[in-house]
């Protein structure tokens, strides 16, 4: 039953290599890539029903126990997100034929994208804060790949800003693990927040603490360390833009949820009113890069910020809404994000420009995609029933429970703003005087039905909150007493 925990993470390691041999035999590869991709999500909804039936899967690779072995855990946190990347990745594998040329398809496409799915899903699993790092790297080395794909100007010049910042994150990474040994001497999770308990280096800790923020907020793009996001999700191909935008900056608050909530614990005074602050001026400075531009894809990218503030938000009220509000959001945005990405990237195909000023009457052509980006953009703004509703009610309840007026004020307007960024796409680009163009309804019905897969998951997260937020208020009691966590991995 424990070798479960690894099947997410080796079978698209295996997929990927199969169709790296058979890359440039098209047909073939996307046909075993959407058969791949089915079967990944339909192993892990098994191992998500066992953990959640059954408790929480720990798998010791090699009989090496536990802290002395590499240990992946599938516990409720981690599995549910490794659902969530894989009801993704079937809907990106189905858009992305249409959205790809033959001879992108043919560079490694489907080799790099199950590589990536394979490391965000031991991102999300590992219970050794040094494979962390490494998980890191894989799906780093894979977004690397992908980002290129194409080999534009703009996309190479925002490729190498990419690499570098990440390069640069993950030397701190590394240096900021090994300093950590140093002090508590092991990299497995559960055995450093047991010792980070006992120990009396506080003014240590407090500083591996802030080292590890700044390479998780810089992946997860919070304020200010967001600078480097907004083109470099946008230049690449809409299904890589999709896959960049729904699961790498969630990695990165999925990091910090779980070290906040596990290891660093006594250091939450400073820790969370400081990432109340981040919250705020995250929220603010996203949204005001998405009411700035009128690019399309841009609107979307820079939507990213706000919605990793509204999750920062959460960690630093810390309280058991709170948490379920940041875990509630962390799932509902990962899908729509995914879903607008494919959206706008319809458009841009479709009309030929992503410049929302040469688009009027897009409804007119194509009303099927047209309504569809309509229900995203109140999904993504938190109108109801829609799932971002859920979460954001959570946390905006947790707020002014909490009294902090100010940082529920500022995600109330900034809520507001993100439907009117959304808005201005639809009124401007798709409700205007309709246009001569030649319509293609074949590639308008391909790109339709992931993004109505994935927005029926959207749909469902909110008007079956009754039935989903029981298990979301199971996580977030579970992250709010780490000795459960310890207790389950070390066996204590």
């Amino acid at each position: 039953m424990s070798n479960l925990a690894v099947l997410p993470i080796a079978l698209p390691l295996l997929f990927g290599i199969i169709v790296a041999f058979i890359h440039n035999r098209i047909k073939i590869v996307r046909t075993i890539s959407k058969l791949f991709a089915i079967i990944n999500l339909v192993v892990v909804s098994y191992i998500a029903y066992s953990v959640i039936n059954d408790g929480s899967i720990i798998l010791e690779t090699g009989g090496w126990e536990a802290p002395y072995g590499i240990v992946l855990v599938a516990d409720l946190l981690s599995i549910i997100l490794v659902l969530t990347t894989n009801i993704i990745a079937v809907a990106c594998v189905f858009y992305a034929p249409k959205s790809l040329s033959e001879k992108q398809e043919a560079f490694y496409f489907y080799a790099f994208f199950f590589m990536l799915i394979s490391g965000v899903s031991g991102a999300f699993l590992t219970g050794d804060l040094f494979n962390l790092f490494v998980f890191f790297e894989v799906l780093l080395m894979a977004s690397y790949g992908l980002i290129v794909l194409g080999g534009g100007k703009v996309q190479l010049r925002e490729s190498i800003k990419y690499v570098l910042i990440n390069l640069f994150s993950s030397m701190i990474f590394v240096t900021t693990i090994s300093f950590l040994y140093s002090v508590v001497g092991t990299v497995n999770m559960a055995q450093i927040a047991e010792r980070v308990q006992e120990s009396n280096q506080g003014g240590i800790l407090t500083t591996i603490g802030i080292l590890l923020f700044f390479v998780f907020g810089t992946k997860a793009a919070l304020f200010p360390l967001y600078y480097w996001l907004p083109k470099p999700y946008t230049v690449p191909n809409p299904v890589v833009s999709a896959v960049f935008g729904a699961l790498l900056t969630k990695v990165g608050i999925y990091a910090i949820l779980r070290t906040y909530t596990l290891i660093f614990v006594d250091q939450s005074n400073y820790a969370h009113e400081l990432f109340i602050w981040i919250a705020g001026f995250t929220l603010i400075f996203g949204v005001i890069g998405a009411l700035s531009t009128n690019n399309i894809k841009l609107i979307i990218a820079y939507n990213i910020i706000p919605a990793v503030g509204f999750m920062i938000m959460g960690i630093g009220i810390f309280t058991e809404t709170a948490i379920s509000g940041t875990v509630y959001y962390l799932i509902h945005d990962m899908i729509i994000k995914a879903a607008l990405f494919l959206l706008v990237g319809a458009v841009s195909f479709l009309m030929g420009t992503s410049d929302l000023r040469k688009l009027s009457g897009f409804i007119h052509h194509y009303p099927l995609l047209g309504w569809l980006f309509f229900i995203a953009a109140f999904v993504l703004a938190g109108i109801p029933p829609f799932s971002g509703f859920v979460g954001k009610l959570l946390l905006l309840n947790s707020a002014f429970e909490s009294g902090n007026i100010a940082i529920a004020i500022i995600g109330l307007i900034g809520s507001l703003l993100i439907l009117l960024s959304l808005m201005r796409i639809f009124v401007s680009g798709f409700w205007g005087e309709k246009t001569p163009i030649k319509v293609n309804k074949q590639a308008a019905n391909q790109f339709s039905l992931p993004i109505i897969f994935l927005l029926c998951f959207s749909v469902l997260l909110g008007v079956g909150a009754e039935l989903i937020y029981p298990t979301i208020a199971d996580i977030s009691s579970y992250l709010m007493d780490p000795d459960v966590y310890i207790d389950s991995v070390l066996k204590e």
